[in-house]
Order: structure tokens, then sequence, then C-alpha cells
């Protein structure tokens, strides 16, 4: 890792917090597309968007005979419907309301084969308006989307390697559409009692199939949903006694009691000597309150961070300490 902390963006969520918020409502369309259409896998994990070098992207989309893939080009800033034989369709991303981005990507689906069939209404949002229905004009600010992007980068860097250093069941890194939030989660093999749901917009039966099993989660959004800024977290469901007095890393991470979580402010890794470094100390140091508190068999869980090309020894691997 080692990169320099200029090569991790600024970012200001107030100043961008309208593009924002639009860009998250057109993420629900396309993953609402791919939700609608792709058979259901454990914890949702079939609905997620993923980070490209170019920006986020369904992937391969089963719709009847066809298979289509809806990427967000934040390079050249445009959303592109991409079907088997070739079939292409796009548009330029900019300043438009919901209803138009809702609108146009219905027909680039079209255009390529697809059938846009969809919910039309966002979920995890309070008082959520109808794609159809939400008219007003939104911004688009390009360079703070570039700028996000970079971030997304960096940061999925950074959770895959540490998704490595774990042998038991593990997730994806993939973004949820819901909350924005770029993630990775451990599981313990245990199942977790039922989570009692109460997110707005979101059938509670989603919820509980989502945490069905013990987890130790952690990720990163860029900012809302009672936290102002661009912001990591980490949390455990059921969360173990003692987790909120948990000494973790490094000395900006702090408890959030409202989130129920443990945050780290996006601004203390940026501006780091070592922004990937910083952030591998925040992942492994509450993933490991998560475990030990919560009685989990680190010993057969957990392995050495991955390298290319060295195969894993199973007889000679090992738990890390948390600050190894």
């Amino acid at each position: 890792m080692n990169e320099r902390n200029a090569d991790w963006p600024e970012l200001d969520y107030a100043a961008w917090r309208e593009t924002c918020t639009a860009l998250h409502l057109w993420t629900q369309v396309a993953g609402k597309y791919r939700l609608a259409h792709t058979p259901w896998v454990n914890h949702s994990w079939h609905a997620t968007l993923y980070v490209t070098p170019r920006g986020l992207t369904t992937g391969t989309v089963p719709d009847g005979g066809r298979s289509v893939t809806l990427d967000f080009d934040f390079v050249d800033h445009a959303f592109v419907a991409r079907a088997d034989g070739g079939a292409t369709s796009r548009f330029e991303l900019g300043e438009m309301s919901v209803a138009r981005f809702f609108d146009r990507a219905k027909a680039a689906i079209e255009a390529v084969g697809g059938t846009p069939t969809l919910h039309g209404a966002p979920s995890e949002v309070p008082d959520a308006t109808p794609f159809a229905e939400d008219t007003a004009a939104r911004p688009y600010d390009r360079d703070a989307v570039e700028r996000y992007h970079r971030a997304l980068t960096h940061v999925e860097r950074v959770l895959s390697h540490f998704r490595t250093s774990y042998l038991g069941k593990v997730s994806p890194v993939h973004l949820f559409w819901g909350a924005l939030d770029l993630a990775v989660t451990r599981f313990s093999g245990r199942r977790a009692p039922l989570h009692p749901g109460g997110i707005p917009n979101l059938p509670d039966a989603v919820t509980q199939e989502a945490y069905s099993h013990e987890v130790s989660s952690a990720g990163f959004w860029p900012g809302g949903g009672g936290v102002e800024e661009a912001m990591f977290y980490s949390y455990a469901y059921p969360t173990p006694e003692g987790f909120a007095a948990a000494r973790v890393e490094p000395e900006a991470a702090r408890y959030h009691d409202q989130l129920g979580e443990f945050v780290l402010p996006y601004e203390a890794v940026r501006s780091a000597p070592d922004p990937s470094a910083t952030l591998m100390r925040f992942l492994r140091s509450t993933y490991a309150a998560a475990a030990e508190l919560g009685g989990w068999d680190r010993d057969a869980l957990e392995c050495a961070l991955g390298s290319p090309r060295v195969p894993r020894g199973v007889r000679a691997e090992r738990r890390i300490p948390a600050e190894g």
C-alpha cells in the first residue's frame, strides 16, 4: 500500500451534498434493476454495485435470454447500458431530475434488449419520493464526482486487502446502494438473534435475512445519515457486551452512540502520513474487538494478509494480532 496522502482526494460533503444525493438515488435505480432480475443470494449480495477503474457497475445482470450490464462512467460522465452481442446505449450524466434519469435509464436498458422492470421508489430513505415523481432539478458537480470515485478506488483496495486475512465466510467488497456505503463483512459462522428491522422503506424480512448470522462489518460512506462528513465505520451484530468501550485505532476513531458503531473520519485517514495503513489499523482493531468480545473462534477463522502469487499454507496459518 503506502500511498501518499496527496493521492487521497479531499471530500467536502457539504460542498457536494446535493450532487451526492442525486448520485445516491441514481445508483438505486441501477441497483433495483439488478435486484429485480437476479436470483436472490444470501445477505442481498446479488443486488450490490462494484467499484471499477472508471466508476461503478452492476456487473452482469440476467435479463430473460440476455445479459446486461449497467455502468456509471465517472471518467466520461456517462451512464452506459451494454448487452451480450455488442448492443450499447448511453447518455451523459449531468444536471437533471431523478425522474429524468429514471426515464433515460429505462430507455437505455430497453435499447439494448433488456426489460426495465424495477421497484419505482427509493429504499432506506425516509419519506421517499417515487423516482418518477421526483422532478426537481438536481445539480451534477463533475469534479466532486471524480474525487469521490478516486476515494472509492483507494478504499476498495484497502478493504480488499483486509478481506484476505480471513478464512471464514466473508462478503465481496461491494457498494450497497441503500445507504451508498462500500462495505465488507466477516461472519463468525453462528446464527444471530432475529434483527428487529425498522429501516425506512426496507422490508424487515430483507434486513432479518441480511443479519441472519453474526457479523463484523466495516465500510465507508460519503456523508449523511447522521454523520455529515465522509466517514469510515465498523460495527458488530449482535453488539457484544463491552464493544463500545473497546480500545481501537487510530486515535481519531470513536464510538458513535447514536449509530451504534465505531466511526473514523475520512479526513483523518486522508491526512495521515500513510492513509492505507491508517485505515487498515482501524479495520483490524475494530474487527478484533468484535471477535474477541463476541467469543469468535479466531484461531480457526483468521490468517495473515494475502500476498500476490503466495498460496495459503493451511498448516502454517495462524491468527495475527490486530496491531500486526
